[in-house]
């Protein structure tokens, strides 16, 4: 399922496949003993997957969502409390990059008049209207759907659908950046830069060089195969890994390039994000948690 110039997909299929698993994580966490959040539009999103004949993930995925489910968890409480914050700011203008199955829109307390532009591939955000749609689920506040590949000229969709560039935007980056090569990455971020005014606010998971570290892509992928040998997995040399769907390039850290274009800058490691929310995977930092930085941004000049 390697990934090509033009490629699209729909829900089911190659990058629009990972927002369901995005989304059957949050589920879990949903319906756990003390969830981080509350998300119940995501069980909706996979049981309508399933009725379009998607698969749960196999049995060897499941302990691997068990094992980053923090991390996953804590992720989505970052976000959540990114946009809380941007809203405590002022800030009622927000756009969400490559969006899936995000259900902010419906679930968190934006402030009085705020805009939710939900940026994503046609497909996706259809699946996403039609489920909840269905299930007659009103949005908390405006929301704005910008159905658009990052890779054409989605800031100009976005303006079409209403966007203000002269008003402070809280822009977010979840689990976006290994699917774009390096330059689609540095082309997102002036894009973002160009149509943020001062006092925009942005939050990012970063994937830098810890990440994409040739050693750490191996133990990771090692710690994969284990996962589906214990689980009997046929053929498990052979089974598709999200990592298939990545750019394994080298890339600008999102920190310097935010410092250097005017953004004041502050950003946690995952470990230490999970450790603050009380979910570290102990003994599995190595294997389990992703290398990841989250990265929050402040336009002052």
């Amino acid at each position: 399922m390697a990934r090509t110039e033009k490629d699209s997909w729909d829900i089911t299929e190659s990058v629009g496949a990972t927002a369901l698993g995005v989304a059957w994580s949050r589920a879990l966490e949903q319906d756990s003993d003390c969830p981080l959040f509350t998300d119940p539009y995501a069980k909706m999103f996979v049981d309508a997957a399933v009725e379009r004949g998607w698969q749960l993930p196999p049995k060897y995925m499941v302990e691997r969502i068990k094992a980053i489910g923090g991390y996953a968890a804590s992720r989505t409480k970052w976000f959540d409390e990114f946009f809380v914050a941007a809203g405590a700011n002022g800030i009622d203008q927000a756009v969400i990059l490559a969006a899936g199955l995000d259900a902010r829109a419906w679930r968190l307390p934006w402030i009085d008049d705020t805009v939710v532009y939900e940026i994503d591939q046609p497909m996706v955000l259809a699946f996403k209207a039609e489920t909840l749609n269905k299930h007659e689920a009103t949005p908390a506040t405006r929301y704005a759907p910008v159905p658009i590949d990052l890779r054409d000229d989605w800031p100009r969709a976005l303006r079409d659908a209403g966007f203000d560039a002269s008003e402070p935007t809280a822009w977010a980056a979840e689990g976006l950046l290994p699917y774009l090569p390096a330059s689609g990455q540095d082309l997102l971020f002036e894009r973002i830069h160009e149509l943020s005014a001062l006092g925009s606010r942005i939050g990012v998971e970063s994937f830098g060089a810890g990440f994409f570290d040739p050693e750490y892509l191996a133990s990771r992928r090692e710690k994969l195969q284990q996962y589906r040998q214990e689980a009997g997995e046929e053929d498990a040399e052979n089974v598709f890994d999200v990592e298939d769907l990545w750019f394994n390039e080298e890339r600008t850290e999102v920190t310097d390039w935010l410092a250097d274009h005017g953004w004041e800058v502050t950003a946690i490691a995952a470990a230490d994000l999970m450790d603050r929310y009380g979910r570290c995977a102990a003994g599995e930092a190595d294997d389990a948690t992703p290398r990841t930085i989250f990265v929050e941004g402040h336009k002052t000049r």
